[in-house]
């Protein structure tokens, strides 16, 4: 059986995972509108599905548990940013922001002596570890471009080569 904490908490975790589906979803529209941005919209597509499929994997483990999932209301998302590197400045904060809560989850099941959702979660700590590997990668890659036109184009065509590799592998220039 599930504790209650652990449920609470995995419940503020489905959120989470619901709010980032939103929020690159938005990106994903808002690069979408925009010239000449049709890898960035296809990897902002891509993040939105698989934040979604990380929610999804939440509320079947809260359910098999024996606990009950809540299928969250979610407020508006940002839905325009003033750049490119603005919206990929707001995703890496937003990943930081996802592994913070991962953690603090991990910590709670140690405390509950919850193991079971423990080794459960070590697959989002790892998971958690390739996204912002990845969105610091990209920034970093976007800080070298600047407003460069010709940067932008290869930024934007290269984009899709990271999500098939791990970000380690990203990170280490090997795409």
């Amino acid at each position: 059986m599930l504790p209650q904490l652990v449920q609470n908490a995995l419940n503020k975790q489905i959120f989470m995972e619901a709010q980032s589906s939103q929020a690159y979803l938005a990106m994903a529209s808002w690069a979408e509108i925009q010239p000449g941005l049709d890898g960035v919209t296809n990897f902002f597509y891509q993040q939105s599905d698989e934040e979604r499929v990380h929610m999804l994997k939440l509320i079947r483990y809260v359910n098999e548990r024996g606990g009950f999932a809540l299928v969250p209301a979610l407020p508006q998302p940002v839905i325009t940013f003033q750049s490119l590197k603005r919206v990929f400045e707001d995703f890496l904060r937003h990943e930081i922001a996802v592994s913070e809560s991962i953690n603090e989850l991990v910590g709670l099941t140690l405390q509950e002596r919850d193991f079971a959702t423990h080794n459960f979660l070590q697959w989002y700590v790892s998971e958690q570890l390739e996204e912002e590997a990845l969105a610091r990668t990209l920034n970093d890659k976007l800080e070298l471009v600047g407003d460069d036109k010709s940067g932008i184009y290869m930024f934007d065509k290269d984009i899709l080569l990271f999500r098939g590799n791990t970000a380690s592998e990203a990170s280490n220039g090997r795409s």
